[in-house]
């Protein structure tokens, strides 16, 4: 799948499956490819991935028939641009709150190169410098993906202004910033935050766009109950996530086997 597959396929409610890959290694791209994926998710806001290393990634999987997103470290359009023209096929803004914000990522993936005024102009009142340039700039960027991450209940109260930006693919949830942000830190499974999902999912569903949650947590029941509730951005766990669960039930499993204890050390929760 690329980029502009990838868009239409949000629009029209068809389901694309992706995940987090946090690894920079060579090898990943060949063993990514035998998995059921339509885009990979990489991430540079929590992440520490340098820009050259961002490039060869997106071409490696766009190389392999699997769409790069992007996530940049905040919502500026330049940080947008840059990953465009490093290779991604689409970009994430994050903690986005206001339409503004939204018309920067759409502004930054659907109208590149043009910037300041002549952008502004563009996006405010639709004015092009001239009709083949208007034509240029819709062929040059039909394959760019625009995301913005809802994380926030600014966020979900402002939701209609956001997903009525026109030239917005998709929204997807921050899981763990908006359960921080509604009071109850990594409770995801509470009645208010499944309606604030469900808010999410129906707002951005009825705008004709895609919807989603990066689901990284172990409840594949749930995730199944949120695309059948409309979600069709699916950002299932992360290389990291996946081989931490099958080495810890491996390991656990060889040392019950044996009789062996397990070590007790000080534990991490990366959560991204």
């Amino acid at each position: 799948m690329n980029g502009q597959q990838m868009r239409e396929a949000l629009h029209v409610g068809q389901r694309v499956y992706g995940t987090l890959i946090t690894s920079t290694s060579t090898k990943w791209p060949p063993v990514i490819t035998g998995l059921p994926l339509d885009f990979v998710f990489i991430d540079t806001e929590h992440i520490a991935i340098d820009r050259e290393r961002v490039a060869w990634m997106c071409l490696a999987y766009a190389g392999v028939g699997l769409a790069p997103i992007v996530r940049v470290p905040e919502p500026n359009p330049y940080l947008a641009t840059m990953m465009m023209d490093a290779g991604a096929h689409g970009v994430i803004f994050p903690y986005v709150e206001r339409p503004e914000q939204v018309r920067d990522l759409v502004g930054a993936i659907r109208r590149r190169p043009l910037k300041g005024k002549r952008l502004a102009d563009l996006l405010e009142r639709g004015q092009a410098p001239s009709e083949k340039c208007f034509e240029y700039l819709d062929s040059r960027n039909a394959g760019g993906v625009a995301i913005i991450n809802v994380e926030s209940v600014p966020a979900i109260e402002a939701l209609s202004d956001l997903v009525g930006v026109e030239g917005l693919d998709a929204v997807l949830v921050g899981p763990h910033d908006l359960s921080v942000n509604l009071g109850n830190p990594e409770q995801y499974q509470t009645d208010e935050y499944g309606t604030a999902i469900r808010t999410i999912l129906n707002t951005a569903r009825a705008a004709g766009i895609g919807a989603g949650v990066h689901f990284f947590w172990q409840n594949l029941d749930q995730e199944v109950e949120w695309i059948e509730a409309g979600m069709n951005l699916i950002v299932h766990s992360t290389d990291l996530r996946a081989a931490t669960l099958s080495l810890e039930h491996d390991l656990t499993h060889l040392r019950a086997a044996m009789g062996d204890a397990t070590p007790t050390r000080l534990g991490g929760n990366a959560i991204v």
